[in-house]
């Protein structure tokens, strides 16, 4: 019996611990169950306990047009709130205010705008991004979070449009005579309105008349007309207009008008009376300012057109728009080509001359220059370089008379032709020694 007993007891004590594992074990699983059951109500509760909230503001933006605008609305506890209570989550969505329009609600485009695209980083931000931004897309837009109340914040897409001359209602180049009025139009459109400036191209200051009499230089000149009146040839070149609206790309836009001021050709000659030893090189110069462009040749003073040939050269070189010097090179200079000759000028509106008279200087020999000497020394004679001013007595000469000139120290007895019949009133520099032996010489005096 006690055997039995024993047994009794083995196996409940058995059946007891088998029995406290399993109940243990279905203790810590039931606890465990309702440990994350407890955590997850807990979070449900708390985080609807905080409402959306916007981590930055919507920034502003200005872009060129035709560029891509972004958008970025961050939204903090977005993901547990539920709308007044209800199941439905609060969602973000994209609205055009200016035009109380809903563009997109959460991930999906609502507008029918191929343009327009929304993402989001399965986080806390959301983007709206416009390509190619035209003008009817400037306006204030809206990132709202549907709580009650709303939550929404704003910012507005400035499109700008760099500036583009007009060139239909802009001038093109002009011509106008001088002492005449030059209006330059130049037209741009962009936004913000261009504003438009004026500069020479040479970099040269424009002549602004203000009434009858007064007048100021200025590098650069504001609006949309520049007038120029009593135009002279020197304002003639080509005007910038430049037209800019604070657009960085590009900074601004510009377009040449080229100015034309036409008048009838001038002549200057530099040196009415040329002498110079038979057998040298001998060069004519004159200076001449035309526009439009003439046509410049020489010619003998009877009227004999000169061609370049091996003992003529004739040269053309500009100096301005409108001003060219004449060159004419006579080579091997000899008795025949003594003197007069003509540069001629001729375009549209009109022509001019001017005259040069050339004549041959000789070295004289010792017993000569003695005899000049005392003559000179009697007329009180002494400064070379005093020029004589005006006496139309004196500058016709026999055939072949002899006159002494002095150059660079030295005597020379001059041959002249028979046609010199010249105003010496229009010689720029004559030294007057040079006039007295002249008149010596034709009177008989000594």
């Amino acid at each position: 019996m006690n055997k039995n007993i024993q047994d009794f007891s083995q196996l409940w004590t058995e059946f007891f611990i088998e029995t406290s594992f399993v109940i243990q074990h279905k203790l810590l699983t039931f606890n465990y169950f309702v440990v994350i059951f407890t955590y997850l109500l807990f979070v449900h509760q708390y985080a609807a306990a905080f409402e959306p909230d916007f981590v930055f503001p919507l920034e502003n933006i200005t872009i060129p047009q035709g560029r891509d605008a972004t958008f970025t609305c961050v939204v903090n506890n977005l993901g547990g709130y539920r709308v007044s209570g209800e199941t439905a989550q609060a969602r973000v969505a994209w609205i055009k205010a200016d035009a109380k329009a809903i563009l997109a609600i959460h991930e999906h485009v609502i507008t029918n705008n191929g343009r327009l695209s929304v993402t989001h980083n399965d986080y806390n931000t959301w983007t709206l991004v416009i390509k190619n931004v035209k003008m009817e897309d400037r306006g204030q837009y809206m990132c709202q979070v549907n709580t009650d109340p709303m939550k929404m914040q704003t910012a507005f897409l400035e499109v700008v449009i760099p500036p583009d001359i007009i060139y239909e209602e802009t001038s093109g180049d002009m011509m106008v005579p001088e002492g005449g009025t030059a209006k330059l139009v130049c037209k741009a459109r962009g936004f913000p309105k261009p504003k438009v400036v004026w500069r020479r191209q040479d970099g040269r200051e424009i002549i602004a008349r203000n009434g009858q009499h007064g007048k100021s230089k200025v590098l650069a000149v504001e609006g949309d007309m520049l007038t120029l009146s009593k135009v002279t040839r020197s304002e003639m070149g080509g005007y910038m207009c430049i037209a800019s609206n604070g657009v960085s790309v590009p900074p601004s836009v510009s377009k040449a008008i080229k100015l034309q001021v036409h008048f009838h050709p001038l002549i200057q000659v530099p040196n009415q009376l040329v002498g110079a030893p038979l057998g040298t090189d001998v060069t004519l110069v004159c200076n001449v300012e035309a526009s439009p462009k003439a046509i410049n040749y020489w010619t003998r003073e009877n009227g004999e057109m000169i061609i370049t040939n091996d003992r003529y050269l004739m040269k053309e070189s500009d100096n301005s728009m409108y001003a060219v010097q004449m060159t004419l090179i006579i080579r091997a200079l000899q008795k025949s080509d003594m003197g007069g000759y003509k540069c001629i000028s001729k375009n549209s509106i009109g022509d001019a001359e001017g005259t040069i008279r050339l004549y041959a200087i000789f070295p004289i020999s010792e017993m000569e220059l003695q005899k000049k000497t005392k003559l000179l020394n009697k007329h009180n004679i002494h400064d070379e370089s005093l020029s004589y001013e005006e006496n139309e007595s004196i500058g016709k000469g026999e055939e072949n008379s002899e006159t002494f000139y002095q150059k660079n120290g030295r005597v020379f007895k001059g041959l002249q032709t028979s046609d010199a019949d010249f105003n010496i009133a229009q010689t720029s520099k004559i030294s007057i020694f040079v006039l007295i032996l002249s008149f010596i010489t034709l009177t008989g005096y000594c």
